[in-house]
């Protein structure tokens, strides 16, 4: 497993990339503590003590800032336009956050609005102007996109259908207006907690849909022998490709393929993998990550603490590592950053660090972008 500490972004072109206004409002020793790290991650987390909330991490591994959160946070989306970053609670949530890098303004607490929660992702505009999140129309069992001005303290300004149940992970393709969903096909309702009410006719499927108009472009399902596959996480590699992740409901003694890739115009495309790799999945993929600067891809399973790196191009696994309850995963240099609900930060420059205080949650975010 290649762990390397080539810098991500040269630190004068962050500072470019920031703006002064960004440099000036930091306080001088967040400021400091920001320069003297090659990139910048979010991630949720839980800590010992039973709070919660959102941190900035260093590419070092250290804690640069952080926020509360009212209860356990999923995921985190970016917006380079005006450098906020949005944390979304976990299903069936029904907050997200709106929080700066170095706590100059005060976080921005997003409600859902009534018969909707959210899905714990989302994703913006490429202007910045909109934020797009996967929800639940719980009394009808659909899943919908919410639609949030993000010029305007993050209003609610309407919504399209997912094409399908349980959206849960959705991101922007290189066009910069199609949007790839995946629907996990699971029915849930919050009267009813995390339970899943549908495992023996749930219908997974990854759906391609316009976000200027909704309309839906592709929607591809898994062969009715797989329709217990959900699918949950994805990235885009340096192709294109769309890069997902599933987990299965099915029997626990079945070893189906876990990790696929999109393209499209294309059915989906389920990997084979050597048979100790899968197992050592246990059904369950947490988190999907490309790393466009190696063409790799790096795929984690909290169930079976193990990590797997894949070769965009040929699909093979070129590396494994076990690491306890490993999930979150970012790209970093030639490798990737890895956190875990054992409080570990592994990757990145050097990065080997213990946080006991805190279990890190299903997802990183590398916030500090290469261009």
């Amino acid at each position: 497993m290649a762990w390397s500490g080539t810098p991500l972004i040269d630190r004068r072109d962050f500072l470019r990339a920031a703006g002064a206004g960004f440099a000036a409002a930091i306080a001088p020793r967040a400021w400091a503590d920001t320069l003297a790290a090659d990139a910048v991650f979010g991630t949720a987390f839980v800590k010992r003590d039973g709070s919660f909330g959102a941190a900035v991490l260093s590419e070092a591994g250290k804690i640069l800032h952080t926020v509360d959160l009212p209860d356990r946070g999923h995921d985190v989306a970016f917006d380079p336009v005006s450098k906020r970053s949005v944390v979304f609670a976990r299903q069936p949530g029904t907050f997200a956050v709106v929080f700066d890098h170095a706590g100059r303004d005060k976080p921005l607490t997003i409600a859902s609005i009534a018969g909707r929660h959210f899905f714990g992702h989302g994703v913006f505009s490429p202007d910045g102007a909109l934020l797009y999140a996967t929800e639940n129309d719980f009394d009808n069992a659909a899943g919908v996109v919410g639609i949030y001005d993000a010029r305007a303290r993050f209003n609610r300004v309407g919504e399209f259908p997912t094409y399908g149940m349980g959206p849960h992970e959705l991101l922007l393709l290189g066009d910069g207006r199609t949007l790839a969903i995946a629907n996990g096909g699971i029915e849930t309702h919050p009267d009813y907690g995390r339970a899943e009410l549908n495992i023996a006719t749930m219908k997974p499927s990854y759906a391609l849909v316009d976000s200027i108009t909704g309309d839906l472009i592709e929607k591809h399902e898994l062969p009715p022998a797989l329709h217990q596959l959900s699918i949950r996480h994805m990235d885009r590699d340096q192709a294109g490709t769309v890069w997902f992740g599933c987990q299965y409901r099915g029997p626990a003694t079945d070893r189906p393929a876990l990790v696929g890739r999109a393209a499209r115009g294309n059915e989906l495309e389920l990997l084979e993998m050597p048979q100790d790799v899968l197992s050592g999945f246990r059904n369950y993929i947490g988190s999907v990550a490309a790393n466009a600067a190696t063409g790799t891809v790096a795929v984690t399973s909290p169930e079976g603490n193990s990590l797997a790196v894949i070769d965009a191009a040929s699909g093979r696994v070129v590396a494994t590592r076990s690491l306890i309850e490993v999930c979150g995963l970012a790209p970093d240099g030639a490798g990737f950053m890895a956190t875990t609900g054992a409080g570990e930060i592994v990757g990145g420059a050097g990065a080997a660090r213990s946080e006991p205080d805190y279990v890190w949650d299903n997802h990183m975010l590398r916030i500090a972008a290469l261009a």
